[in-house]
């Protein structure tokens, strides 16, 4: 599975919306780092790796935009860092500063419907709107401030402009004409109080929608368990189990694991054996049995049984880790739809500005409309303008929908990947290993020199130094019959060669060779065999191999074709054997006998004429595979395959998690373009409804608080959204 690029990770508190991330991410690019990522719902600040001193600058222009680095991944902390902590302290500040200007703020709007005369004194009103004020100006004009001195000025200066304009109005009139009847005429506390107030409330909402979108990573991480039993010898030679802490253990640590247990690490299982539940990794149900000598995963439960297990992969290195590392960079990448909402974004808190005061002095010099009346218009453009929900609209769709598909066994790397797998129009197979299951079965070995055991010595081992299916299957069907070599051979050395076969040099001075027709071509004419084996290049055997389809193949190809999509088989094998899944399968178009090179010039003509998928899994489709605008692999495929991908089908079994990939995909980009309409929409509509005065203020704060809810709640949908298959379960 792909390593993910070394990160250097910050913990920062204070971000309130998409806005102040963005704030910060414009700022750490503008200071020259790279791959910035600035999530706020769960506090993550991201960043290619750099030296201590570069991390440190960017500790200090963080804090100088307003915000606290509580933690950074290239120093030891003691504090709890995970992200139910961070969500649950952010939620926490939010609401009890929520319920604290709720509390001021309730009488003072009510004194507009109740008779208690005390309320409608306007020093009772200042009162009551000043500790509101003071909490407002505390959280949102602290930020608002740091980020005009940054030169980013963000959602909280729009705030903090709109409630100190209406409170400090508000204090002019009643210092001016205190104990006048006139200053009733000037006094908007209850605005400020109530924008303040307000915009909590819709933070507060917006934090705990926001944490819904994560969800993916938190459920992956609870699947990592915290403790584990090591198997140590004592002084007087007794085994013992010994209590650790998952992260202390190391490569060749013995484990034991009971049932109901999850498996700690990835590793091999030494001593009994067990029913394990890995549909975490493959979204299958039903349990798979596994013995001595088999490999686990961590991560995995034990349904039935008990056994002891060698660790061999540990830390960031477990399938596991790697997985939430791949959905964590992949929620991190951003389509391309999302850069036209962060260039608004980067302008939007200006022009909202200028068009604050330009109604002020429309409203005030033409209009002459009063300057009371002329403030509230120019608050209520300020206070109902939200560039935060553009940039809400693509990343909560994106971390959803990654999210959602990880869960279902498919791992999508990057939103970008998302945004193109979604308008993918071709998608090219691979033959042996993905629309055909690569368990191949020896129908016949015909020996033409030498001897059956030479041959079978020579096969096997070759084949078991070779990465594709058909030699691993080979190897298999070897030892099911009871083969064991004899080392009558002594190898120097063995090469594969891609797209070919694989050749070998004994230390006695002999090449032997095994591969397709290519190999003999030039001296053979015999093409009806599916390998040959050749020593010192001459025709030493041939042998004859069977394949099965593998299951979906036929319903995916054919629900593809039902979509619109051109279907079309690329192989190396030859042409008969292409030809024959072709027609089972329903394909029609077919390229077979193609060396990597071939494959590629394909995916390039393709890929000119439409968007192209290319689906495969052996190391002769890894150019292929990064050729294509989207490249699939399947979770026994080769490393190098599967780094060549973009997306990674865990379900290797079955070729309908292709069906799921391509929908969450189309699903999650249609959300996206729709968030991306409301968000502009509502502020092209409210922002000139504002500025003619059809909107108060306090109307304008409660429509800017809920128009981010809306877009988080539209993310959230593609949570429960069915997918439907036929003849399958749905997502």
């Amino acid at each position: 599975m792909q390593e993910v690029t070394d990160h250097t990770q910050l913990r920062v508190e204070g971000m309130d919306c998409a806005n102040c991330a963005q704030t910060i991410t414009r700022s750490l690019r503008k200071s020259g780092f790279q791959d910035v990522f600035v999530d706020f719902a769960t506090g993550e600040v991201t960043f290619v790796q750099v030296g201590p001193e570069k991390v440190d600058a960017a500790v200090d222009a963080i804090h100088d935009l307003g915000y606290k680095v509580t933690s950074r991944s290239d120093q030891r902390t003691t504090q709890d860092d995970s992200l139910e902590s961070h969500g649950l302290e952010t939620v926490t500040d939010l609401s009890r500063k929520f319920w604290f200007c709720f509390a001021f703020t309730l009488p003072l709007f009510l004194h507009m419907f109740l008779p208690f005369h005390w309320l409608h004194s306007p020093w009772v009103q200042f009162g009551l709107a000043t500790p509101v004020m003071l909490i407002g100006w505390m959280h949102f004009g602290r930020s608002a401030w740091k980020s005009i001195l940054a030169g980013f000025p963000n959602m909280d200066v729009l705030i903090t402009m709109g409630a100190s304009s209406a409170y400090f109005y508000s204090l002019a009139g009643l210092i001016r004409f205190s104990g006048s009847a006139a200053a009733q005429e000037f006094l908007f506390f209850e605005t400020a109080a109530t924008i303040i107030t307000l915009i909590f409330l819709g933070n507060l909402i917006e934090h705990r929608s926001v944490a819904r979108t994560t969800s993916a990573i938190r459920e992956l991480n609870r699947l990592q368990p915290e403790q584990a039993l090591r198997v140590v010898t004592g002084a007087s030679g007794a085994v013992q189990l010994e209590p650790v802490l998952v992260s202390e253990l190391r490569i060749g640590d013995k484990v034991q694991v009971n049932e109901g247990d999850r498996v700690p690490v990835d590793g091999r299982i030494v001593y009994g054996s067990g029913s394990l539940d890995e549909s975490f990794l493959t979204g299958e149900s039903l349990p798979v049995d596994r013995t001595i000598n088999e490999s686990v995963t961590g991560g995995s439960i034990v349904v039935k049984g008990n056994f002891q297990m060698i660790a061999e992969h540990v830390g960031t290195s477990t399938t596991l880790s790697k997985i939430i590392a791949m959905v964590k960079q992949a929620q991190r990448d951003k389509p391309a739809i999302q850069r036209l909402g962060d260039r608004v974004s980067a302008i939007f808190v200006p022009a909202v500005v200028a068009i604050a005061i330009i109604t002020f002095l429309v409203s005030w010099l033409w209009l002459q409309i009063g300057v009371g009346a002329s403030v509230l218009h120019s608050v209520a453009v300020l206070v109902i303008s939200c560039p935060c929900a553009m940039g809400l609209a693509t990343p909560t769709a994106v971390m959803v929908g990654i999210g959602r598909a990880a869960r279902n066994g498919i791992l999508i790397k990057g939103g970008s990947t998302l945004e193109t797998l979604a308008g993918i129009r071709t998608v090219v197979f691979d033959k042996t290993g993905t629309l055909t299951t690569g368990n191949f079965r020896i129908e016949k070995i015909n020996v033409l020199q030498g001897s059956l055991q030479e041959l079978k010595e020579v096969l096997h081992a070759l084949e078991s130094r070779s990465s594709h299916p058909i030699g691993r299957s080979i190897v298999r069907a070897l030892e099911q019959e009871g083969f064991r070599s004899g080392n009558t051979l002594e190898w120097e050395r063995i090469e594969e060669d891609k797209g070919i076969g694989i050749n070998g040099w004994t230390r006695q001075g002999d090449l032997y060779s095994i591969g397709s027709f290519r190999m003999v071509q030039h001296f053979h004419a015999d093409l009806g065999h599916s390998i040959y084996v050749l020593k010192n290049n001459q025709l030493l055997a041939t042998a004859d191999l069977s394949d099965e389809i593998k299951t979906g193949a036929h319903e995916t190809v054919q629900t593809l074709k039902r979509k619109g999509v051109r279907v079309v088989l690329v192989s190396g094998d030859k042409a008969d054997a292409c030809k024959l899944v072709a027609a089972f399968l329903g394909i029609e178009e077919v390229f077979a006998e193609q060396h990597p090179r071939e494959k590629l010039e394909i995916i390039g003509k393709l890929s000119a004429k439409a968007p192209t998928a290319m689906v495969g899994d052996g190391i002769n489709d890894a150019p292929a595979l990064a050729k294509a605008g989207v490249g699939i692999s399947l979770s026994d495929a080769t490393q190098v395959a599967i780094q060549s991908s973009q997306v990674i089908l865990l379900r290797s079994d079955d070729l309908r998690n292709l069906l799921d990939a391509l929908e969450v995909s189309r699903l999650t980009y249609r959300t996206i373009r729709q968030n991306l309409f409301w968000a502009f929409l509502y502020n092209v509509v409210a922002i000139p409804i504002a500025a003619a005065g059809y909107l108060s203020p306090m109307l304008g704060a409660l429509s800017m608080a809920f128009s981010d809810v809306i877009v988080v709640g539209n993310s959230l949908r593609l949570r429960t959204r069915k997918i439907h298959r036929p003849g399958s379960r749905s997502l």
